[in-house]
């Protein structure tokens, strides 16, 4: 650990940040009316499909300060996944992961005019290969991320000792708004960052869909007492860099990296 962590920024107790993977139609359909609701900033982790699909409204998105992250070129998860046999984790080498985060992070500069400062693992899975030759690919999303976020983590990260480049994310697809408020009381009790990760929003034909109702009761309630900050990933990942390294002055500063 680098050094103790002094506090969230003015007064808050906790934080959270809201995470969307594989730029998903229905996040601009039906995601966006309701982080502008609210005046909240997300974290938006891209697919290339998605993003050529309707470029110019994520182009907007960019323009509205929501962040955007690299989710890699071809989205690879282990084998097991039947979707994910072709690009399948088992199959790769730490130099072909490299290349794939290379490959995205110069498509979303081409596409969106933006160095991605985050990175999403796929599935949430942090290896490459198999057996003897199984490696973990934590420390390429180290050497070039600010922060690296997993998926279906149980905790809530403590940001006094937090790994920035494996942190843990609460799924809140099929989750009740009492379920997120729960997540919410947990992590303003612990004066930790919650970061909550979704795919679809208000489609309830996939099997990865968060209830915009849920969502909007969540923010409703973490925004009530005014003492949860909510920022995007790369924003909280900058101020508790920051804070461990007694560089405050440099807190505002993201786009270094």
């Amino acid at each position: 650990m680098e050094s103790s962590f002094a506090g969230w920024p003015g007064g808050f107790r906790a934080a959270l940040s809201l995470t969307f993977d594989d730029a998903r139609p229905s996040q601009l359909d039906n995601g966006l009316p309701v982080f502008a609701e609210f005046g909240v900033k997300v974290t938006f982790y891209v697919s290339s499909a998605g993003v050529a699909a309707r470029r110019d409204e994520w182009l907007d998105v960019v323009r509205d300060g929501h962040e955007i992250g690299n989710h890699t070129l071809n989205h690879p998860c282990s084998g097991n996944f039947v979707f994910s046999r072709n690009v399948a984790l088992e199959d790769y080498t730490l130099a072909r992961m490299q290349d794939e985060i290379t490959g995205a992070d110069r498509f979303i500069d081409d596409q969106l005019g933006l160095r991605p400062k985050t990175f999403a693992y796929p599935c949430g899975q942090t290896f490459v290969g198999r057996g003897r030759a199984c490696r973990s690919y934590v420390p390429l999303v180290a050497e070039r991320f600010l922060a690296g976020r997993g998926y279906r983590g149980e905790s809530a990260n403590d940001p006094e000792f937090c790994d920035l480049s494996r942190l843990d994310a609460a799924g809140c697809d099929n989750s009740s708004a009492d379920d997120l408020v729960r997540l919410i009381d947990s992590a303003r009790s612990a004066g930790a960052w919650l970061i909550l990760c979704g795919h679809e929003i208000g489609n309830s034909d996939d099997r990865l869909n968060t209830d915009p109702a849920a969502l909007r009761r969540a923010l409703e309630y973490a925004l009530h007492d005014t003492d949860i900050w909510i920022a995007p990933v790369a924003e909280v990942a900058s101020h508790v860099r920051c804070e461990r390294t007694g560089d405050t002055g440099r807190e505002a500063h993201v786009q270094d990296w």
